[in-house]
């Protein structure tokens, strides 16, 4: 095996805290660190690579407006989930969990709630207390492949790859081959440095929805730690204008760099 293709895969913050994006969020950069959305957050349309800038603007009065009704409703679940999860987006990842914290402490019993709260403590890195109340967010007699798939991003988040991909691989059970799932379980081989096993499971997850940038900037970096660069960068920039498309093989450039390097110590 070529040095290039035994790469060791660095920890998981290199990826942001994502798998860890699915995708619980999606990670706040034009780069390469987009490959995430582990743990399910705001969709890959939310917010285009160009015209991010006007989107936190036009967010700023939708978010006021958004505080005030929590303000005037503080203990509606709904209300709180909806505030929660636009201050996940906004990058307040500290108030989401304060938010999210209140509402589930005067209501227990919610999983819907629980559910944010957990994602919202994945995004904070809160990793095992995220585990321990996305556990309680779904029950195995009615299992919810989501959570099954955000706790599987949690535990590869600390490190336990195998123990991720039983979820997984329940999560799959429920919903075969959903590419959000797939994409999930090629970064946790990844993370192993299971490289072909990744590409395999990426590949599935790229043939089932070519249109998620995300997953494709998964197999990318896949094909790129096995020294296929120019594949990579056809899957990076694919559907991007020129300028977007080179800042994209730019990030992934530089990621590869700093794998090549961390090999190299």
């Amino acid at each position: 095996m070529s040095k290039r293709s035994s790469l060791a895969f660095p920890p998981a913050r290199y990826l942001c805290s994502a798998v860890l994006i699915l995708a619980l969020g999606g990670c706040q950069t034009t780069g390469i660190e987009d490959v995430t959305g582990a743990l399910g957050g705001k969709k890959e349309s939310a917010a285009k690579d160009g015209a991010k800038s006007d989107t936190r603007a036009d967010a700023k009065p939708e978010m006021d407006a958004l505080r005030e009704r929590y303000r005037a409703k503080p203990g509606d679940p709904a209300m709180a989930i909806e505030y929660g999860k636009a201050l996940r987006d906004s990058g307040q990842r500290a108030q989401a969990v304060a938010v999210l914290e209140q509402a589930v402490l005067a209501h227990p019993g919610n999983k819907a709630l629980l559910a944010g709260y957990g994602r919202a403590l994945a995004d904070n890195g809160n990793f095992q207390q995220a585990f321990d109340v996305l556990g309680r967010a779904h029950s195995p007699e009615d299992p919810d492949w989501r959570i099954l798939s955000a706790q599987g991003a949690v535990l590869d988040q600390l490190g336990r790859n195998e123990e991720a991909q039983q979820y997984y691989a329940a999560a799959l059970k429920i919903v075969p081959n959903e590419p959000t799932v797939l994409s999930n379980l090629g970064l946790s081989y990844m993370l192993q440095n299971n490289l072909s096993k990744a590409e395999q499971v990426l590949g599935r997850a790229y043939q089932r929805n070519q249109n998620d940038a995300r997953v494709r900037a998964n197999l990318a970096l896949v094909l790129g730690l096995q020294g296929r660069e120019a594949e990579a960068e056809i899957l990076v920039k694919a559907d991007l204008p020129p300028d977007q498309a080179a800042a994209k093989v730019a990030a992934l450039k530089q990621l590869l760099a700093k794998k090549q390097q961390r090999a190299d110590r």
